[in-house]
């Protein structure tokens, strides 16, 4: 789990690869079971009844896998209590922690790919950063496992995770 930018699917594929664990992302999964975008079902459906589906595609795919990487949308963990799926015993859960500097530094170049800061200046998107991850930092913090993303590439962080898992 983790912030936008943070490199959740980038490290989880990598993660799965050094462990031969199956990978799976949960916006893939909702995408491929609406055949819409996150950005589509958020405009349609609104934030509420996407977390709704979120949660559900959450708890069903938990429900039947054992063994994976999963990586989840940054709001995951913040809603429907889904924080409380991640501190299950037969779960380890990571945050994959970055700084404010870090995450504006990964996102700014990639605004117009990412519909919730496309339209924001970079002053507004520093304001906006910090004030999600002034929110959203309870729920991160719930997980059993925080690893710094700043300043290192994402082999470097999977394999960091991956010591964690030994």
């Amino acid at each position: 789990m983790g912030y936008m930018g943070s490199g959740k699917s980038t490290i989880g594929k990598l993660l799965a690869e050094k462990t031969g664990i199956p990978f799976f992302d949960l916006d893939e999964m909702i995408e491929k079971n609406t055949q819409k975008t996150i950005s589509e079902l958020f405009f349609e459906m609104g934030e509420i009844q996407f977390r709704k589906l979120e949660h559900k595609t959450l708890i069903d795919f938990m429900a039947i896998h054992q063994y994976y990487v999963l990586s989840l949308g940054g709001g995951t963990p913040c809603y429907a209590n889904n924080h409380l799926q991640l501190q299950k015993e037969d779960v380890v859960s990571v945050y994959l922690k970055g700084s404010n500097g870090e995450l504006i530094n990964r996102l700014a170049p990639q605004k117009k790919h990412r519909p919730l800061i496309a339209h924001q200046s970079d002053e507004e998107l520093h304001e906006f950063i910090a004030k999600h991850l002034f929110d959203r930092s309870y729920f991160y913090h719930q997980s059993k496992h925080t690893v710094s993303v700043d300043g290192k590439n994402p082999d470097a962080v999977a394999d960091e995770i991956k010591e964690l898992l030994t």
